[in-house]
């Protein structure tokens, strides 16, 4: 009896000694750095921060710089980040969780206008800059922003190409180049896509009303000695093509795929149907396909289009049948090998009072981060905006999509300078999704000078400050 308790006594005594605290620790502290690194990418941020409390080696490689670049790559994607790594300064390293801080905690926007290129104290000829437009196309191809078409005062249309170099970074002076070029033919209200290095423009109306449905493809070429050279082509689609309309919205799915949805159609009918474009690997011809799914969003026009990732996109806003403007939310997505609609929840708990969502003709763009930067519009009494409004899309962008959403709205804070009312104008974002370029549109029912505003993102100090003395966030 004697010798069972002994026994029993040491088998308490082992289990506790391999089950104690100290054990524990020493047994993960035994692990290899580039294991727990794999362990840690796989982890969302509050357990990674809990992580690095428990000892001095794993708090330093919790808060190393390379961890964070990962983490940064796996949020936000590799491209976006190289394209990060290639507009900073090279001789400033980046730290890369105080930058995931800062867009973790969003909660402003800085505001510059971008001039045109001209003699010191000498403004910029007519022949050098855009006109003023709305309802054009303003793309981020190959490094440089491209405008298109539009409308003008008088409801004419815009026929001329405009091609400006940025490059890596974000320039305060503008060198807008003029393409000439026949075609495609002038009209607004189209809609223009990048897919890879190239565009591909679908639709839109001339100044006689009439409604197009050809498809184009254009491809921008840069020279050291002539400059910049833009070759559009007619896209063979075969037989079948949506119908003709303007006022739709358009976006890139799927790496090499054309969304369409909506718009206003033959005799000023809003339109509600949904066209895939499948491009061949050259962009050599493509093919329509019409879409039917039940549910679908309801038929509208001036409503946005936005590909958050994979085959999702978010579509917001518009006006409808009833020539009400709407504010619902639907997400597109390919499910069990089939295209689908599906409504989300709009959580207006997040949505100060006196604010109003409903918006057409505003612009929405996929931020660094992964969040939609939501900017504009006007309301059902033609009140435009000078909001900006942040929707957080990164539940939508898992794999199981977890409903009720709360907290997906944030307003921003716009600092520098004043971005104005305006709808109908066009945004785009460059490759790396930290800076938005926005030109055009309509300011109090006229339209708004050819000035071209770039905004840099960027978090407030004291929100970050305050966050900090938190002890379960950053």
């Amino acid at each position: 009896m004697a010798e069972r308790r002994r026994s029993n006594g040491s088998s308490k005594s082992s289990s506790s000694s391999s089950s104690s605290p100290g054990t524990a620790a020493a047994t993960v502290c035994r692990i290899p750095d580039d294991h727990i690194f794999s362990i840690l990418l796989r982890l969302p941020i509050d357990s990674i921060l809990c992580f690095g409390m428990t000892c001095r080696r794993l708090r330093s490689l919790t808060y190393s710089d390379a961890l964070w670049e990962s983490i940064c790559r796996r949020d936000w994607g590799s491209s976006s980040v190289d394209d990060l790594i290639k507009a900073h300064d090279p001789s400033i390293p980046i730290a890369w969780q105080n930058l995931y801080q800062q867009l973790h905690q969003l909660d402003s926007v800085y505001c510059r206008r971008l001039l045109a290129a001209a003699a010191p104290a000498t403004p910029p000829a007519p022949d050098m800059v855009p006109s003023p437009r709305a309802s054009h196309s303003l793309n981020f191809v190959s490094g440089c922003l491209l405008l298109f078409g539009g409308g003008c005062e008088g409801g004419r249309h815009r026929d001329d190409t405009w091609v400006a170099y940025m490059g890596n970074d974000l320039r305060r002076i503008l060198k807008w180049q003029k393409i000439s070029s026949d075609i495609p033919s002038g009209r607004f209200g189209h809609s223009c896509v990048v897919v890879g290095d190239s565009l591909v423009l679908f639709g839109g109306i001339n100044d006689n009303a009439v409604r197009k449905n050809d498809t184009w493809i254009g491809r921008i070429v840069l020279h050291e000695t002539s400059g910049m050279t833009l070759s559009w082509r007619l896209l063979d689609v075969g037989s079948v093509a949506p119908p003709p309309r303007g006022a739709h919205a358009g976006c890139c799915i799927d790496k090499r795929k054309m969304l369409i949805y909506g718009g206003i159609g033959m005799s000023g009918v809003r339109l509600g149907d949904t066209w895939v474009l499948d491009l061949s690997e050259n962009l050599c011809f493509g093919t329509w396909v019409e879409v039917v799914t039940h549910p679908s969003p309801p038929s509208r026009s001036g409503h946005t289009l936005t590909h958050i990732g994979g085959t999702r996109t978010i579509l917001f806003g518009g006006r409808g049948l009833g020539y009400d403007v709407l504010n619902d939310l639907w997400l597109f997505e390919a499910y069990e090998g089939f295209w689908r609609w599906l409504q989300l929840p709009i959580d207006l708990q997040s949505i100060p009072h006196g604010l109003s969502l409903p918006r057409v003709g505003h612009s929405a763009t996929l931020i660094l981060g992964g969040r939609l930067l939501i900017y504009g519009g006007e309301d059902s009494c033609r009140h435009r905006k000078d909001d900006f409004w942040l929707l957080d899309v990164n539940s939508y962008r898992q794999p199981i999509i977890t409903l009720p959403l709360t907290k997906m709205w944030k307003r921003l804070r716009a600092v520098g300078d004043n971005p104005r009312c305006r709808s109908f104008h066009q945004t785009c974002a460059d490759n790396s999704g930290r800076y938005l370029y926005v030109f055009g549109g309509m300011v109090d029912g006229v339209l708004q000078p050819a000035e071209l505003s770039g905004l840099r993102y960027r978090g407030c100090c004291k929100s970050v400050k305050l966050v900090n003395s938190s002890s379960s966030s950053f």
